[in-house]
């Protein structure tokens, strides 16, 4: 393998890392919800944390990325990402901390909301983290990919973060049944110690410099405001479709969601992020062939569509014949072989929803493939060009934010006021409307051709 394989690979290596433990968490919220005994507001700020923490992160992260050693800042992220995951398999003991100092301030809390404001604060850290690791390997596989081959470059690392959260997923989903957090978090805590040495070892020092701040002239970059245009209602549809897709299938039926095991829950995670990650290797090429931004209004666009079907699931699974409740029970001689007792089924109890929600949500998979390497690029061919590629991608970042903040919060209340299907509506309108504004702007600043041709 040469030398300029292994610096693109310890740069995928660390995205793999981060997506591992990032999904993860996705996909035990559910259960943190039950275990932890929050309510429908405390499950918005479990989300809000996270995304409040990148929003914060932002920009002091891309300046030094920018100004200074975007490997070292690499590092310095990956190594608050093993503190945080530390803190997770140890939430119990953190909470008890919470409500100790609340006590010597005179404040007495539930137990319940100690270990949940415990919970929110790790998750805020490793929101940073995320950011943190997100930003750094953009910007540098995007100074080390060619400008022809930049969206190619970019959707396979972005292939490799969907790998992450395939594995990631059905991990976390088949550990948490048999053996619960801990081990876990075990192996996240291994892959990136993996990637910390990939990164010492194979990376060079970054030698690029800016001076003064990026982050003024790229904000009035006309194709930069014409991209932040669809992606700040996007990041709305986004965070919420994504989010309250595992929350839709776990979380009990009395709350309005769909009551599923552990592994199914990955599973239907799963089928936006292995169509996700098959797709974008190939979209990047031909965004790099003919042009990005349709790609941007195409995929965004039919994302809004797919996502209001969501709730739609249970009839949608009656209407293809599908028994009430079924379960898939694993063969007898094999569950002997392994010590589980006869008649054990891993996904559990399903209903008629269960086939529709992963088609669904391969098929969201499907059409972000379209968008999400396009939109990078195009922000990484400003960011090189005005000499602030790690402002870019921050600015990219920052536009992402209000909505990530906000959605969740918005849809907490949505979920408790008028019930669960109602976060997909909001989610998929967004998206829709994302998509129609960034046409609009697109036409207005560069002409009625652009759509095809930039």
């Amino acid at each position: 393998m040469n030398e300029e394989r292994l610096r693109f690979w310890s740069l995928y290596m660390a995205r793999f890392a981060s997506g591992f433990g990032y999904v993860t968490l996705v996909t035990l919220i559910p259960f943190y919800i039950e275990v932890l005994e929050a309510s429908d507001f405390m499950t918005g700020l479990f989300i809000t944390g996270f995304t409040l923490a990148q929003t914060i992160a932002v920009i002091p992260l891309a300046l030094a990325g920018d100004r200074r050693d975007k490997r070292k800042v690499l590092l310095g992220v990956l190594l608050v990402s093993v503190v945080a995951y530390i803190a997770f398999a140890n939430v119990g003991v953190l909470g008890d901390a919470v409500a100790t100092v609340a006590g010597l301030l005179g404040i007495s809390i539930p137990q319940s909301l100690a270990d949940s404001t415990a919970f929110i604060g790790i998750r805020a850290l490793q929101g940073a983290a995320v950011t943190g690791s997100g930003l750094m390997t953009l910007a540098l596989v995007g100074e080390l990919a060619d400008h022809g081959e930049r969206a190619n470059s970019i959707g396979k690392a972005n292939s490799v973060r969907f790998l992450a959260s395939i594995v990631g997923s059905l991990s976390a989903g088949g550990l948490y049944q048999v053996l619960g957090f801990t081990p876990i978090y075990a192996a996240i805590i291994v892959t990136f110690a993996l990637a910390l040495a990939g990164v010492w070892l194979y990376l060079p020092a970054d030698e690029s410099r800016s001076s003064g701040n990026p982050f003024a002239g790229l904000a009035f970059n006309e194709r930069i405001i014409t991209l932040t245009s669809f992606r700040a209602q996007y990041a709305v549809a986004v965070t919420l479709v994504r989010a309250w897709a595992s929350i839709f299938a776990g979380v009990t039926a009395a709350r309005g969601g769909l009551e599923y095991a552990a592994l199914a829950v990955s599973l239907v995670i799963v089928a936006e992020k292995l169509t996700n990650m098959l797709c974008q290797p190939f979209t990047g090429r031909l965004s790099d062939r003919f042009g990005r931004s349709l790609f941007v209004f195409a995929g965004g666009g039919s994302y809004g569509l797919i996502a209001v079907l969501i709730p739609f699931t249970p009839a949608m699974g009656a209407a293809m014949g599908l028994p009430g409740t079924y379960e898939l029970v694993i063969p007898s001689a094999l569950t002997g072989a392994v010590g589980l007792p006869a008649g054990y089924s891993l996904l559990g109890v399903l209903t008629p929803a269960f086939i529709p929600l992963l088609i669904l949500n391969g098929l969201l998979g499907v059409v972000d493939a379209f968008r999400e390497p396009a939109s990078m690029a195009l922000f990484a061919d400003e960011g090189a060009d005005e000499g602030g590629i790690a402002a870019s991608f921050g600015i990219r970042e920052l536009v992402w934010r209000p909505g990530s903040v906000l959605g969740p919060i918005m849809a907490g209340w949505l979920w408790s006021q008028y019930g669960i299907e109602t976060v997909f509506f909001v989610g998929g309108l967004f998206a829709v409307t994302g998509a129609l504004t960034f046409a609009v702007v697109l036409t207005r600043f560069h002409g009625r051709g652009a759509l095809t041709e930039w």
